[in-house]
C-alpha cells in the first residue's frame, strides 16, 4: 500500500468513501494536469505541478474539508478563511449532499490564477 491509500485507509466511514470519491473525481477532471502528491502527510492535488487543494481534519469543525490554494482570491459562499492567507477551505459534512458541482466550479476558478 503506497502512502496516499494508506492515509485514506486511516480514515473511517462514511468520510472514507466521500473523499476516496472526491480525489476521484478532482484527479478526472483534468487528467492531463492534476496531479496528486503527498505532502506534510496529507493528500495534496497539484495543477501544472503548482499547488492547488488538499484534504485534512478541522478538529474545530471536527469534520474533513477541502482546503484551496488561492481561496483569498475566491468569492463562494461555501468557503471560510478562518483567518487564512492564502488558502480557504470548503467542509465537508458527510450527513448532508456533496455541493460536487460547486466543488468542480471552485477548482476551475482556482486554476485561473494559477500560472
Amino acid at each position: 500500500m503506497n502512502p496516499i491509500q494508506e492515509y485514506f485507509y486511516k480514515i473511517c466511514e462514511p468520510e472514507r468513501s466521500i473523499l476516496l470519491f472526491l480525489r476521484k473525481k478532482i484527479l478526472e477532471s483534468d487528467v492531463e494536469n492534476i496531479t496528486e502528491t503527498l505532502s506534510f502527510g496529507v493528500p495534496f492535488f497539484k495543477y501544472k505541478k503548482k499547488m492547488l487543494c488538499y484534504f485534512y481534519f478541522s478538529k474545530k469543525h471536527k469534520q474533513y474539508y477541502i482546503s484551496f490554494y488561492h481561496g483569498d482570491r475566491l468569492n463562494h459562499p461555501l468557503l471560510i478563511s478562518e483567518g487564512r492567507k492564502k488558502f480557504k477551505i470548503l467542509l465537508i459534512d458527510a450527513d448532508s449532499d456533496l455541493p460536487f458541482e460547486s466543488i468542480l466550479n471552485i477548482l476551475n476558478e482556482v486554476k485561473m490564477y494559477i500560472k
